[in-house]
């Protein structure tokens, strides 16, 4: 089980990261590209739930914020691994007699 939440929890990261390179792409207009006003779509179902809690920010502080919002998830992900990772191996201290 604790492989499968690992890799879980990478392809997430990979996710987010691709998605914020996008954003950066779309933004700016990197390599050519035309700046598109809908860049952060991708980030925005990997902050959920995060990201609809946003109404009492400031406005310049939203697009930083929505773009952060995965961060959350992300590091919920890798809580939910540690505990499950810890508690196996404490029922497995446990069932050694130790």
């Amino acid at each position: 089980m604790n492989r499968f939440c690992r890799i879980v929890l990478a392809i997430f990261a990979v996710l987010y990261l691709l998605a914020l390179g996008l954003l950066l792409i779309g933004t700016f207009g990197l390599f050519g590209s035309e700046r598109d006003p809908l860049a952060g779509v991708f980030l925005m179902p990997l902050g959920l739930p995060w990201n609809l809690m946003l109404d009492g920010f400031p406005e310049p502080a939203l697009p930083w914020i929505a773009a952060l919002s995965p961060l959350m998830n992300l590091l919920i992900i890798g809580v939910i691994c540690r505990m499950t990772a810890a508690g196996r191996s404490f029922r497995h201290r446990r069932s050694a007699g130790g």
